[in-house]
């Protein structure tokens, strides 16, 4: 075992045409992450970086979404089956220098790690091993056979299974997941035949014929361990996600994380929340973000790669993404925060109020009714309800600039690239064009007029 060097074989090259979309069946989602994120996140710790990934239906797009995955990429031009796949690949997996490879689809979302470790823990014993369950529903999964003796001769797709020649069935399944001894098993796969009822080359015929030249065979069985099956239909991705969910938002619980209404709270994998922070129901929060203790998200607020730090309150109704909110913030009801935002300790949006690509100053607040866009606001500024930073001019974005203690009056228009200076004063109604110096005041509207007015005699 300590000469045993393993690596990963994930296989994401289906389309999935049981989900009814276009696009490759790795990449959809489950708490707003594709189903392969979670095949990576379980054999990295086993694993570290040495993984390999076939892709063939929409391959581009599965490589995009994995820019920072330190996985080499193999492409299955014609998907010809789970066998041809290894073909394909097989040259890669012997460069890698390891004595055994890790086959794994890519879409079994729930694998975990412990059930990893009990497949890679007979690395050494046994030149094919398998992993076994015996779900309620033995679907399409392929069955497994045993002669008298117990002993596994063959692993038949359930199309494929017929009873007077296997024999009854078990109720036991193989679970897709395979560790291969890479000299013993590499002159096998030239043997793979496609005489089946779908026309594929199936790895699962490998365990055939390593019985035939006398190799051994171990089926580590998992009893009813759903974690390992695979996700071919909507529903079943469905329920997965509600598996994972329940999961996190548990975990978080027994943390010390308060979570009102947690049948409704809805948390992604990425997420980092101290114990400590306030979560109410009806609440998402997915990506790379971040809930310090003591901060607290009120219901109904959808969040992506955001941070919340301690003492920030964040209201109800909201919709908050890539932006940072300090301690002692408020936010919201019905605010919106795009990516760029930051409010800075102390800072306040209301109603109403947009950000993007903007800074609220410490203290500083904007409680109505307001757009800031490409936008430093100072230290303890107050912008006035329907204030709006007019920063794009038809081609080009230009940055709007308030400095410290300004006064920004309702119904006003900033003009981008404009500068409104310490301390200064700009009336209701304006529409500012140039900058504002400090300590000074400006209005820019038409001047009142009073009209007597014709009344209708009675």
């Amino acid at each position: 075992m300590s000469d045993t060097k393993i690596t990963a074989l994930v296989l994401a090259a289906g389309k999935g045409t049981r989900m009814h979309s276009s696009k490759a069946k790795v990449l959809q989602t489950l708490l707003n992450e594709p189903m392969l994120h979670y095949v990576y996140a379980a054999l990295k710790p086993i694993m570290q970086d040495n993984i390999l990934t076939v892709v063939g239906h929409d391959a581009e797009a599965v490589q995009r979404a994995f820019p920072d995955r330190k996985t080499k990429f193999i492409t299955q031009d014609e998907q010809l089956g789970t066998g041809h796949a290894l073909q394909v690949s097989w040259d890669a997996v012997v460069k890698t220098g390891a004595t055994h490879c890790l086959v794994i689809n890519g879409d079994t979302p729930l694998v975990t790690v412990d059930a990893l470790h009990r497949l890679t823990n007979v690395a050494g014993c046994c030149d094919v091993a398998f992993m076994t369950i015996t779900p309620r529903d033995t679907g399409a999964f392929g069955r497994v056979v045993r002669d008298p003796e117990r002993r596994i001769t063959a692993i038949v797709e359930a199309k494929d299974y017929d009873l007077n020649r296997h024999g009854p069935v078990t109720g036991e399944v193989n679970a897709g997941v395979y560790l291969l001894k890479i000299d013993t098993i590499g002159p096998l796969l030239s043997k793979l035949k496609n005489e089946n009822k779908s026309g594929e080359y199936y790895i699962t015929d490998i365990v055939e014929l390593a019985v035939q030249e006398g190799l051994t065979i171990d089926g580590v069985q998992c009893g009813d361990d759903i974690s390992l099956m695979g996700i071919n239909s909507p529903r079943e991705l469905v329920t997965a996600e509600n598996t994972l969910r329940s999961q996190i938002v548990n975990d978080l619980l027994d943390a010390g994380v308060l979570i009102h209404n947690p049948e409704t709270v809805i948390i992604g994998p990425k997420v980092r929340v101290e114990p400590g922070a306030e979560i109410f129901g009806h609440c998402e929060i997915y990506g790379n973000s971040t809930v310090e203790a003591e901060a607290h998200l009120g219901s109904y607020n959808y969040i992506l790669n955001s941070t919340f730090e301690g003492g920030s309150d964040i209201r109800q109704f909201n919709h908050i993404e890539g932006a940072i909110v300090c301690k002692g913030c408020r936010v919201g009801p019905y605010a919106r925060l795009r990516p760029g935002a930051v409010m800075e300790r102390d800072a306040r949006i209301g109603n109403f109020v947009e950000m993007k690509k903007a800074t609220l100053g410490e203290g500083a607040k904007a409680n109505h009714l307001t757009y800031l866009g490409d936008t430093e606001v100072g230290a303890g500024s107050n912008i006035g309800a329907g204030t709006i930073t007019c920063n794009y001019d038809g081609k080009n974005k230009f940055p709007t600039t308030i400095g410290e203690g300004a006064f920004i009056g309702s119904n006003t228009a900033l003009v981008a690239p404009v500068t409104i200076g310490k301390d200064a004063l700009v009336g209701a109604g304006s529409t500012i064009t140039k900058d504002v110096p400090d300590g000074q005041g400006a209005v820019a509207r038409g001047r009142q007029i009073n009209i007597k007015r014709r009344l209708k005699k009675s």
